[in-house]
């Protein structure tokens, strides 16, 4: 037998092409009768139902948004916060009938053309209706694919570029409330561990050219934890390489081990910070104590280990993120919702 079409199946059930497409896509246009015995004809012939890429492009909607990242897939579902980030945004999708597609992309590295062609190809094929962008560069290929479809775009990062909506934080604030913070405490002599977009082979310090390859939040914490801290205070950043444990903890390492130890390690990210709070632990130092350490996000287990952190509404931005696309009743296009410092036990008074 032959390729079976909504054509084959109208011609065994004696009806119009039309009527066969309304089995599939307009059920209250038919008796339940006449459905159902379409529906098994069409079964019996082996028809699976119509192209849904053929339906979308005739009904101008994908029933999908897509959610840009770069970082590996695993990481959508191993990160505290992208979990639950994700949860926000699955919660208005479902509201709305709606799927999410993820797609991750590598980072936009001049030196491998070929995989960053291939994210734009992959972004210039995806069938959805608009996307988030989420932990993607500003001149990222991809986003510029998407504006170029004309596809809705929300991002989590500030542009100057009224085409996009934004959900945001204060991120400088946030930061500079956590850097207020330690100075309060005594502390001068700060370690501050950030993850990187590149590939590194080890943690190192960062220099004043390295900076352009931070993630944009990064880089705002970085200058707001400076900005705080104040000119007297001597302030080292390291590349930790990617927002892991593994990566936090050999961090932590590299600047616990040096002859003059700082007395707080500020860190990116909490998963970064729980990674260092191994490595302190592990050279018999007691956080808090001989050691201050923040974090930022205020994940689950940040408060289960006493983790000094700024707490930011995680799975309200992926709601709010969701709501710009796909509620034509929500209306605001640039969000920056509150923070909050949340000081536990493993910050102290700076030791001696």
């Amino acid at each position: 037998m032959g390729t079976v079409t909504l054509r084959t199946v109208a011609e065994a059930c004696g009806v119009s092409v039309s009527t066969v497409s309304n089995a599939y896509n307009k059920p209250d246009q038919l008796s339940a009768e006449a459905r159902q015995r379409i529906l098994e004809t069409a079964k019996a012939l082996g028809y699976a139902g119509p192209n849904p890429v053929a339906r979308t492009l005739r009904s101008q909607r994908a029933g999908a948004i897509g959610l840009l990242f770069t970082e590996q897939l695993s990481y959508a579902f191993s990160d505290p916060y992208s979990v639950g980030m994700l949860a926000g945004l699955s919660e208005v999708a479902e509201q709305f009938r709606t799927g999410l597609l993820l797609i991750p992309l590598p980072v936009n590295d001049p030196d491998q053309p070929d995989e960053v062609a291939a994210a734009t190809e992959t972004m210039r094929q995806a069938v959805v209706d608009g996307v988030v962008a989420y932990c993607v560069d500003a001149d990222h290929p991809a986003r510029q694919v998407a504006v170029d479809r004309g596809l809705p775009i929300v991002s989590t990062i500030d542009l100057d570029d009224d085409r996009q909506g934004y959900v945001l934080i204060d991120e400088d604030g946030a930061a500079k409330a956590l850097g207020h913070h330690l100075r309060t405490l005594g502390h001068r002599d700060v370690a501050v561990l950030v993850d990187t977009r590149i590939q590194t082979t080890g943690p190192r310090e960062l220099r004043p050219e390295d900076e352009v390859e931070l993630f944009a939040d990064s880089r705002l914490r970085l200058e707001g934890l400076r900005a705080a801290l104040g000119p007297d205070a001597r302030i080292r950043a390291y590349f930790a390489g990617h927002n892991s444990l593994a990566a936090g903890e050999a961090a932590a390492a590299h600047v616990l081990d040096q002859q003059e130890r700082p007395t707080a390690i500020a860190c990116i990210s909490d998963v970064l910070a729980l990674g260092a709070r191994e490595a302190i632990h592990q050279r018999g130092l007691v956080v808090g104590r001989d050691v201050s350490l923040t974090g930022f996000d205020d994940v689950p287990r940040a408060a289960a280990v006493g983790l000094t952190t700024v707490r930011q509404p995680i799975a309200e931005k992926g709601r709010l993120l969701g709501r710009m696309l796909l509620d034509p009743d929500y209306t605001e296009r640039r969000v920056v919702l509150a923070t909050e410092l949340v000081v536990r036990s493993s910050t102290g008074p700076a030791a001696r």
